[in-house]
């Protein structure tokens, strides 16, 4: 349904929307699939809960769409004039971030009253790729509702969901639940589906199998099915009734041309020919060897006192220059690390990562580089990390990044599917050996995680609860915001409860000019210059970058109390500048 609406009705803000819209063009779908033969029908209102119509500015019409979905339903059953039933569609709130599954419950009985109260015949409760989820909606209809449940799992490759649970134990835990049946539906493909039903089938329940008509690709701005036959999708439609499904059909890409290949399939008393699913032998993996602690790891246990100097990538294809100073700054016996900024000031450049892997080759000194979830989605972070994990990269820095709209391209959005807490979860259970849902990994990774922290935030309260929530997460250190008065750093330690729970990194900023800290103090978010600095800078005049490298010095000693090193900020495009402070 959504995805032949959204093809035929352009600008949509949901497909939902076309229920208020062009209700024509839904009752036509209907009437389409219930003349090719379909006996189950299902409303428009896949994605019409209060959560989801809220994010496109639709939640004040959260009533009328629901009850319109089951209207239009009901006319085009009228209008074919046959006996099919009607199915109220209510499917998942769709966000990646982990929220209290007590929240979801209400919006999921708020959709089902509705859908019910307008004359839904059962519910599919469909499209879920994490079973908790599917587990508290399912209830939730039930506890408004006696009406049957149709339960569906979306199931990746090998036929599990979230958190790598498999068929067969998905469907001993929706048993319990008094659903009519339970089964597949989205996901790769009839033969993900037959996978899964294959897993299901022990349960005792009747079984349901409406998967998409195969994987989809994108093509100028449109999302694109395979030219999967009819006859194909009618022999998964028998191959399915002999493992246990009692529904069939399909979600993402089926026409009425399948379902009316099912339709004849099941009159002509079709039985399974060939079968559908594809056993590939697995690849034998060798569990990597264990690298131990790093270096950073090492020097913070032992509480040595850690010193890193802060590089910026290049903004073309050569890191030439940066292994140069890279080196220089290794050789002095000074600098134990680099840290590295990604795509600092939301302005292109080199990737931190793999950055950090060609220093560490070429120069042999352990890096941090930032990793931000701004420019990339969960699976692409995964994919980089777990690259850089092959190539020796250990210790990250879990950061938000500067927003997109500051740097060199300002109409471009930031992903932020997860934002650093995320990052740091992600990290945390890619060292658990899972991936960010919860499904299990070749091998785990041995990330040593920081996270950023700022003790002279504006809004003191909510950076408490930010790290307290990144440490809860799995964060093994912390690096500051740079720093410039330490009394800052102590009243932020002292409403922590009086003492860091990771070791920390002070950020230092050598200051060269007056001009550079008026700029900092009044336009950088986040960072406080006092009027003590400022004034012996003012009263510096040409002498300001030897005042500002003294007053650094000054901060580095009374420092070394109160946090476990310090990563130094160098002056702008003069990364060997950091060496002064150090000398």
């Amino acid at each position: 349904m959504g995805a032949l609406i959204s093809g035929a009705v352009p600008g949509l803000r949901c497909p939902e929307e076309a229920n208020l819209r062009t209700p024509e063009s839904v009752v036509a779908v209907h009437a389409g699939y219930i003349a090719a033969g379909a006996e189950l029908i299902e409303t428009n209102t896949f994605g019409a809960n209060r959560r989801k119509l809220g994010r496109v500015l639709l939640e004040d019409a959260f009533e009328e769409i629901n009850s319109a979905g089951v209207r239009l339903a009901r006319e085009a059953r009228e209008v074919a004039g046959r006996d099919v039933f009607i199915a109220g569609s209510i499917g998942p709130l769709g966000e990646l971030e982990v929220f209290d599954l007590s929240e979801h419950g209400p919006l999921y009985a708020a959709q089902a009253s509705v859908l019910e109260g307008r004359g839904v015949d059962l519910f599919m409760v469909e499209t879920f790729f994490d079973l908790d989820e599917l587990v508290v909606a399912v209830e939730a209809v039930r506890s408004v509702s006696s009406l049957p449940i149709v339960a569906l799992l979306t199931f990746d490759d090998e036929a599990e969901v979230t958190g790598g649970v498999d068929a067969g134990a998905a469907a001993r835990r929706l048993m319990p639940l008094g659903v009519a049946a339970i089964g597949t539906n989205h996901g790769a493909g009839p033969t993900v589906a037959l996978r899964a039903l294959r897993g299901m089938r022990d349960a005792g329940l009747p079984l349901a199998a409406l998967p998409n008509i195969g994987l989809a690709s994108l093509a100028g701005g449109r999302v694109v099915y395979p030219h999967s036959t009819p006859d194909y999708f009618a022999e998964f439609a028998v191959q399915a009734v002999a493992l246990g499904a009692r529904i069939v059909g399909g979600c993402c890409g089926t026409t009425p041309a399948q379902i009316q290949a099912i339709h004849d399939a099941f009159e002509g008393g079709r039985v399974p020919a060939a079968a559908l699913e594809v056993d590939e032998p697995s690849i034998p993996l060798v569990p990597p060897p264990k690298a131990g602690e790093t270096r950073l790891a090492r020097a913070l246990r032992e509480q040595e006192w850690v010193v890193s100097v802060e590089l910026d990538p290049p903004k073309g294809g050569s890191l030439d220059g940066l292994v140069e100073v890279t080196r220089a700054l290794h050789s002095s016996g000074m600098v134990g690390f680099v840290d590295i900024n990604d795509n600092p000031m939301a302005r292109a450049r080199m990737n931190a990562l793999m950055t950090a892997s060609t220093l560490q080759r070429e120069v042999g000194i352990e890096t941090i580089p930032h990793v931000t979830p701004r420019d990339t989605s969960v699976m692409g972070l995964e994919g980089v990390l777990l690259g850089a994990h092959a190539d020796g990269v250990r210790n990250v820095l879990a950061v938000t990044g500067d927003p997109p709209h500051v740097g060199d391209y300002p109409g471009s959005r930031g992903v932020y599917e997860v934002d650093s807490i995320g990052l740091v979860q992600l990290l945390a259970g890619l060292n658990r050996g899972e991936d960010y849902v919860g499904k299990g990994l070749d091998a785990p990774t041995e990330f040593f995680v920081g996270v950023a922290v700022n003790p002279s935030a504006d809004d003191l309260d909510l950076e408490l609860d930010r790290f307290r929530r990144k440490v809860d997460a799995g964060a093994h250190f912390a690096m500051t915001q740079a720093i410039f008065d330490l009394e800052l750093l102590d009243r932020f330690v002292e409403r922590l409860g009086g003492g860091w729970p990771i070791p920390v990194l002070l950020g230092v900023w050598p200051l060269r000019s007056l001009a550079m800290a008026l700029r900092l103090h009044n336009e950088v978010p986040g960072i406080s210059v006092p009027d003590g600095v400022l004034d012996a800078l003012r009263t510096a005049g040409p002498d300001a970058p030897t005042v500002g490298l003294e007053l650094a010095r000054v901060l580095v000693d009374e420092s070394r109390e109160r946090v476990a090193g310090i990563y130094v900020i160098p002056p702008f495009k003069q990364p060997l500048g950091a060496l002064d402070l150090l000398a």
